[in-house]
């Protein structure tokens, strides 16, 4: 009879000891659940740090080639590099032809446009969510309705002085125009700061833009809905800088400016392809859209719903720990001798 208390005792103790073990493993679940939730988030933030592929727009009177430079020091950063060529026929046809190529490029895109390439990008980017950046250097940037010719004509520049028109056919009857730099004003309109050895090549392998290039008017402004980073050349006597700069502000673009002509890629490579790491590194809150966006913790937490369950989840387990822990001290206090 004697040894009955000290039996109901042990009793107690053990259905104590289950109700700790029992809370210490919902504890144990709810981290495993946190794990679980929080893995996704990882894997995404994992994916936002792989590096974009940067596609190279060449402009018109130019080719991928003028990218030498800055593709270089891009891929000794680790960044794979594309420069297809532009067709120069047109804004419709070089934007749709570039659009798919795009399609081909896996993961992120950083997209880079010189000159005439501005106005392709512009059109070719828009729909294609992988397209993270756009990048303009000394180029042309039209909204909705707009052209290269009608840009000109508010921000006049040397251009006009520069070309010469050459008629063209091509098979099924085909007939346009072909617009090319004259040898003579090559060097001091389009690459003042080149060696004139240099500006003799570019001359020589030019490659021509069609009148439909700066005459067909932009049907979309990608850069309404995408970040954007501008390279301004002050120098610049294809493009006016001051129509440089007016884009740039319109579409709220990362800006700098250096004192370049209007080929800044060849000239000033390394400028080029900071401004372009810039655009590929930048997160989500240093790259403001033109469009409205939230914006304080309101936004943090729209942009990242599952670092958020998984911020609740963690918060309720270390509860659940914290209440297992508190009361394995109050049993262990209680069961002290007085």
């Amino acid at each position: 009879m004697a040894a009955s208390p000290a039996l109901g005792s042990v009793g107690g103790r053990t259905r104590a000891h289950g109700r700790l073990r029992a809370r210490v493993a919902a504890a144990g679940c709810a981290v495993a659940v946190c794990a679980a939730v929080a893995a996704p988030a990882t894997a995404e933030d994992d994916n936002a740090r792989r590096q974009p592929t940067v596609v190279l727009i060449h402009g018109a009177f130019a080719d991928g080639s003028s990218w030498n430079g800055v593709i270089e020091r891009l891929e000794r950063r680790g960044y794979p590099v594309f420069a297809p060529a532009n067709p120069l026929r047109g804004l419709a046809t070089d934007s749709a032809y570039i659009a798919s190529v795009l399609d081909g490029v896996k993961g992120p895109i950083v997209l880079v446009g010189h000159s005439y390439g501005g106005a392709v990008i512009s059109t070719a980017a828009a729909g294609n969510s992988r397209v993270k950046s756009l990048v303009y250097v000394s180029a042309l940037m039209p909204d909705k309705g707009e052209s290269g010719q009608s840009l000109a004509a508010r921000f006049p520049s040397e251009l006009a002085t520069a070309t010469k028109a050459v008629p063209y056919r091509a098979g099924g009857g085909v007939r346009g125009t072909d617009l090319y730099l004259k040898r003579d004003r090559l060097h001091p309109v389009f690459a003042a700061d080149l060696p004139a050895s240099t500006a003799r090549l570019l001359a020589v392998t030019q490659r021509p833009a069609t009148t439909a290039t700066f005459s067909e008017k932009a049907k979309v402004a990608a850069w309404r809905q995408i970040p954007s980073w501008f390279l301004v050349a002050r120098q610049d006597k294809t493009i006016n800088p001051r129509q440089e700069r007016f884009e740039a502000k319109r579409a709220h673009s990362h800006t700098v400016e250096i004192n370049s002509s209007h080929v800044a890629m060849i000239a000033h490579p390394q400028a080029v392809t900071d401004l372009i790491i810039k655009a590929a590194t930048a997160t989500g809150s240093a790259r403001p859209s033109p469009a409205a966006h939230p914006s304080g913790s309101r936004a943090r937490a729209e942009s990242r719903p599952a670092d958020t369950a998984a911020a609740w989840v963690t918060a309720g387990a270390a509860a659940l720990l914290l209440g297992g822990g508190a009361l394995l001290v109050g049993r262990r206090r209680r069961r002290r001798p007085r």
